[in-house]
């Protein structure tokens, strides 16, 4: 908190007033997934087309991320959080009504620019509201809420559009941001010298800007178009790569070098920072690919329902909820790298659990599995946030945030971009293996053919017609073994690298700052 300077209202009324919005920005990342056919259909539209909801509003997410602090240092801190909320609320309203495609993916693209500004906002208010010894429970609060908000996300959605519309996916917005604005206007203040920052004139960096927009939305619609156009076999992927690598390749030239920066580099420059940025990536990498992967493993092999498989996912939240504030707890007594080695190996565990799955598992072991690797990420967010602030001054607390927000939004890119298009790898190479002993040469595979025959003739179909549909049952096994074997695979290979991050907690400095302020952002 700013020295000699308190807030008006009490601290946990203004945790709540900003964590509402962020709760509600974030789980709108997510609501949408499920919605996509119905989108689709409704707009007459393609069903590749309508990907497009979700990506532009990535894209514009993703570019306003790491500029957030520079806006919110020219016109105030509140100001801008109000502005973003009030962007996202009427971008929500008009992606309701949208009459077709091409307004619906305009309007998401606005959306996505207020969406942006809400994460780093709030949590640099959090770190000026709450005194040291309360801080880590106010983070934990926030850190509920980016956790758990992409979990629900597709849950709602998908009852949302079962029982009404895909357009009110974004009409539940409205309320929602009108008494966050409300309530923001009433509580939330900016302190003193943030305040006074905010009124010296600063000049527009035009050309950082336009690199740093131009970079991160190559990269943003690489990593989500990458495996549905077979990655650099398309000319597309190529060139995106081509522009994001150029991209933020001139932004980091120019930013380093420019007296006014639109995003403050040098902050990278601070070992602990660096590093827990780049804990904070492999997080995105580890939370979205596998969220992203479990639910449609449940569903495609499993036969669950969307509903049983949120359900199977939902558990982690309440998990993630009852940690959360016993590590905010804790990391005021205990080193953050080692709250942050203990989650590594929980989730790291449950990921090689996930690698033991099979056709038969149940609910029960789908689920716990699940539990335990979010009660992991209850050990990882906030201590990682500690070690990135421990060392860096606190008027830097909201471009830091936007360095911080932008490193696990694109981790979850990178996460989902490579457990897809490594399920579907490994899958095709463990088919590759199977089908080459599907043959009349193989006397295992002629055992079994015979068997399929004859369960098929003791259901009533006859002689000639069981021995023509025998191969096609065996060849539809082989496929969901086959794409088992894949998923199983890919558990591991996260699991390998959530335990290889272990080797980061080497770099993080010891914290000297247990009985003093850490900001935790």
């Amino acid at each position: 908190m700013t020295q000699d300077w308190k807030p008006s209202h009490n601290p946990w009324l203004v945790a709540l007033t900003v964590t509402l919005a962020t709760f509600m920005e974030i789980l709108d990342s997510s609501i949408a997934n499920v919605a996509l056919p119905h989108i689709a259909g409704n707009l007459s539209a393609g069903v590749d087309e309508s990907t497009w909801v979700l990506t532009s509003y990535l894209v514009a997410n993703a570019i306003i991320l790491p500029i957030s602090g520079w806006f919110s240092s020219l016109i105030g801190r509140k100001n801008y959080y109000m502005a973003s909320v009030a962007l996202f609320t009427v971008s929500s309203f008009l992606c309701g009504f949208a009459p077709s495609l091409s307004w619906l993916l305009f309007f998401r693209v606005l959306q996505g620019l207020g969406g942006g500004g809400l994460q780093p906002s709030e949590q640099s208010i959090l770190a000026d509201t709450f005194p040291t010894e309360k801080l880590g429970m106010a983070m934990a609060l926030y850190g509920f809420a980016v956790v758990t908000a992409p979990v629900i996300g597709p849950t709602l959605g998908g009852w949302i559009t079962d029982n009404y519309t895909w357009r009110w996916i974004f009409f539940i917005n409205i309320p929602v941001g009108l008494l966050s604005l409300y309530l923001t206007s009433r509580m939330v203040e900016d302190p003193p010298t943030l305040v006074r920052r905010s009124l010296k004139s600063s000049k527009i960096d035009v050309i950082g800007l336009s690199a740093i927009a131009l970079g991160l939305a190559s990269l943003q619609v690489m990593l989500d178009k990458g495996q549905r156009e077979d990655w650099f076999s398309s000319h597309l992927i190529v060139t995106l790569t081509l522009l994001a690598v150029l991209g933020l390749g001139f932004a980091i030239y120019w930013e380093l070098r420019t007296e006014e920066p639109i995003v403050e580099l040098r902050l990278l420059g601070e070992r602990n920072f660096f590093f827990s940025n780049v804990l904070m990536f492999m997080l995105g990498v580890l939370l979205y690919g596998s969220t992203a992967l479990l639910p449609v493993f449940l569903q495609t092999l499993m036969g669950y329902s969307a509903t049983t498989a949120g359900m199977v996912l939902s558990p982690g939240g309440i998990v993630t909820m009852i940690s959360m504030p016993l590590v905010g707890f804790l990391v005021a007594k205990i080193q953050p790298r080692y709250l942050i080695g203990f989650g590594l190996i929980v989730v790291g565990s449950s990921l090689f659990m996930m690698g033991g799955f099979d056709l038969q598992i149940d609910y029960r072991t789908a689920m716990l599995a699940r539990v335990m690797q979010m009660a992991g990420v209850g050990f990882l967010w906030v201590p990682i946030n500690a070690a990135a602030y421990a060392f860096l001054k606190p008027e830097k607390s909201t471009q830091a945030s936007g360095f911080l927000n932008l490193s696990r939004n694109v981790g979850g890119g990178v996460g989902i971009a490579l457990t897809t298009t490594f399920q579907a790898r490994y899958a095709q190479i463990h088919q590759a293996i199977l089908s080459a002993n599907m043959t009349d040469l193989n006397p295992a595979y002629r055992s079994i053919l015979s068997q399929t025959a004859q369960n098929l003739v003791a259901q009533g179909v006859s002689t000639a017609r069981a021995a023509a549909l025998a191969p096609g049952f065996l060849y539809q096994q082989l496929l969901a073994q086959s794409g088992m074997l894949g998923y199983r695979d890919d558990f591991r290979f996260m699991a390998m690298i959530c335990f290889a991050s272990l080797g980061l907690l080497f770099f993080l400095k010891k914290s000297q700052r247990q009985g003093a302020k850490v900001p935790i952002h």
